[in-house]
């Protein structure tokens, strides 16, 4: 007999999680850089997010993994030697860029993973500034291709541009969340 009541407690409270994720994905993401981009990796990401912390680290993680794809991507590119000389030089320099992305990422996704009271201000201010550099290098290796016509250029544009995009978005949840968290008073 108790079973039926137990069951109906769980389902309840599985919705109303479900239900506080979607409803703390929409709030975080309306006023995000790409708001539809933002929903749509956001409330799609598999992992649980509960908190603007949680929220921020998904941010982060959506962003290295694109970053990984598209440093995949030009590495193989760079590497097999059919792009002309222009394109070699603006490929090579992406890869370093990208790969510096990726580092950079890293770096603050491992950052939000630790973050605590006594130093979360400074902790915060590394994060912001790494995102930054990641938004500055993904700038960058576009701005190799001035003067670069073609597919190469082309296909570089739109996964660079996609992954400056849920950059731009890690980067506002992140400032979010420091404001949040400086206001409810959680920082001593």
């Amino acid at each position: 007999m108790a079973l039926p009541p137990l069951f109906a407690v769980v389902f309840v409270l599985a919705t109303l999680s479900s239900t506080f994720a979607e409803d703390l994905v929409h709030s975080s993401c309306i006023h995000a850089s790409y708001p539809n981009i933002c929903l749509r990796t956001l409330s799609s990401y598999s992992g649980p997010a509960k908190t603007p912390r949680d929220l921020a680290q998904a941010a982060v993680k959506v962003s290295l993994s694109r970053a990984q794809r598209v440093s995949t991507y030009l590495n193989g590119v760079a590497g097999q030697g059919k792009a002309s000389k222009r394109e070699q030089v603006a490929l090579s320099d992406c890869v370093e860029q990208i790969s510096d992305t990726v580092e950079e990422l890293s770096n603050t996704l491992k950052e939000l993973k630790h973050l605590r009271p006594g130093t979360f201000r400074w902790q915060m201010s590394n994060a912001e500034t790494w995102v930054s550099a990641a938004l500055t290098n993904e700038d960058t290796c576009l701005d190799g291709f001035q003067g670069v016509d073609g597919k190469v250029k082309a296909d570089v544009k739109r996964k660079i541009t996609n992954v400056a995009r849920v950059t731009s978005n890690a980067l506002y949840l992140i400032n979010r969340l420091d404001s949040t968290r400086g206001r409810a008073g959680l920082e001593p």
